[in-house]
């Protein structure tokens, strides 16, 4: 990829976390026997009418707001097209007139990537192709389970501003951060709460022109999204170098392979002709292609200020703002890798906790996410862990021991100071330390010389191996940073 740039944008379809479906009454669930959370107008019978889900705005206009996006009026409209699973061979999506326009969402890193629009949609059905390769394609015959079927939808579209594999999955990670936290989805990727596509296209680096794009579709898996975001800017750059053209087409993903493949051709697309004048966010091609028109059944969607207003109110704590309150709190400057991971885990409130409760907080950082990331260590209460810092404060337990002894704790409800007893752990003195530090010294004038004469970064490493021997000679007694201490005394 040396002197490519991957341009990409995500399309981000989430289930909404309602109790019944988009335009009915029929459950909105998980699991259930198929062809069973159904109802006439999840089949699409005849005389069905859609009557829309109040509780799936709700949480449209609560997503909106947490994305820093304009809540607009809406419409929703008929996105023509024939699958054997979507029952109607239409379906009810919002096209020109999304509810959430113009957003923004800041990852941990402290890249920015901007939010196009977020529409509300009905889910389809889901068919399961047996035999072949589980594609229609070689498959001895098809099923079709509609309990999928009009289950509300949120679809979230990425300006083109991320340049990375990497960046995408972080995207993908902090956006279904933001939707648990708010409540609007589950987030269940594994469970097709989330549903990802992939634009990818790539250009020469410092050009401002974009590329032909190709969309990879269904990605389940943050794993997936990055081999295929790397998979398929490879092969583009490949076509272009070898004198060929990219045609904009429809990808799928097999994972077994490790490949993209294509599906369709936008030039194969038939000619529809369209409805409603597109505006800048929907293309032409595609109002086409699915002969857009506004949904005769439904009248068009205007929250009033004071139903935006009140969901404003209800809004919870968003991880972005999490990350800031520990990052100060513990006196660190953000994007930090740390303090991004303990938001992550959901474990910021126990190290904002012991760090009020007097803790160090570089120690409280180090243990929450190494020490504490197993079963039990989110459990563990605060004020337990700042007793704990405290003696390794105070040279009464050196690091490894400290770990041994929080290791222990988290099953166990006696103090600190209990289990280190118990273990036979204990300040080591100064002078016994003194001649611990001596006598590898002595054993070792090489290193020694190497590290009265390095510089700092060979001096650094040259540290930790005497540290390492003097842990060693004293079966992990010895305090790691006083060693150090005492390496630099004897080197002055």
């Amino acid at each position: 990829m040396d002197g490519w740039e991957t341009v990409i944008g995500l399309e981000v379809h989430a289930e909404l976390a309602t109790a019944t479906k988009m335009f009915s009454g029929a459950p909105n669930r998980f699991g259930s026997a198929p062809n069973t959370d159904v109802d006439p107008v999840s089949l699409g019978l005849p005389g069905s009418l859609p009557v829309l889900n109040e509780r799936a705005v709700e949480l449209a206009i609560r997503l909106g707001l947490a994305l820093h996006c304009e809540i607009r009026p809406s419409v929703f409209s008929r996105k023509n097209y024939f699958y054997p699973d979507m029952p109607k061979d239409f379906q009810i999506s919002q096209y020109d007139r999304p509810i959430d326009v113009d957003g923004w969402l800041e990852l941990p890193n402290g890249t920015r990537v901007g939010i196009e629009r977020a529409h509300l949609e009905e889910d389809t059905g889901k068919s399961t192709h047996v035999g072949g390769h589980g594609r229609i394609t070689g498959a001895d015959y098809s099923l079709v389970d509609y309990n999928r079927a009009g289950v509300p939808l949120l679809e979230i579209v990425s300006r083109p501003d991320l340049r990375s594999a990497a960046d995408a999955r972080r995207y993908v990670a902090e956006l279904r951060a933001v939707l648990v936290a708010t409540g609007v989805s589950d987030g269940k990727m594994e469970e097709g709460s989330l549903r990802v596509d992939a634009n990818v296209s790539v250009r020469p680096e410092g050009s401002a022109e974009l590329g032909t794009r190709c969309e990879v579709k269904n990605l389940n898996s943050l794993r997936s999204l990055g081999r295929a975001i790397e998979h398929e800017a490879a092969r583009q750059v490949d076509l272009l170098l070898a004198g060929e053209k990219v045609t904009q087409q429809t990808r799928h993903w097999d994972e077994s392979d490790g490949r993209t493949h294509a599906m369709r051709s936008k030039e194969e697309a038939e000619d529809y002709r369209y409805f409603p004048e597109p505006d800048a966010m929907r293309s032409k091609e595609e109002a086409e292609d699915y002969r857009y028109f506004p949904e005769p059944d439904l009248v068009p969607l205007a929250p009033d200020a004071e139903w935006i207003e009140r969901v404003r109110a209800s809004m919870p704590v968003l991880p972005a703002e999490r990350r800031g309150t520990l990052a100060a709190a513990a006196g660190v400057d953000l994007p930090h890798e740390g303090v991004a991971l303990l938001v992550e885990r959901g474990q910021d409130g126990q190290a904002l906790a012991a760090i009020e409760g007097g803790a160090d907080p570089a120690r409280v950082l180090v243990h929450v996410e190494q020490n504490l990331a197993g079963p039990g260590g989110a459990e563990l209460e605060p004020g337990r862990l700042v007793a704990l810092i405290a003696m390794e404060g105070a040279g009464q337990l050196t690091a490894t021991q400290a770990k041994a002894v929080l290791a222990e704790m988290v099953t166990s409800p006696a103090s600190p100071a209990e289990i280190a007893a118990a273990r036979g752990f204990e300040a080591m003195g100064a002078d016994a330390l003194d001649v611990a530090v001596d006598a590898v010294i002595v054993a070792h004038p090489g290193e020694w010389e190497a590290y009265r004469a390095g510089d700092d970064k060979a001096r650094g490493k040259l540290a930790g191996f005497f540290v390492g021997q003097v842990m060693r000679a004293t079966s992990g007694r010895a305090d790691g940073r006083a060693v150090k201490e005492l390496l630099e005394r004897r080197r002055a």
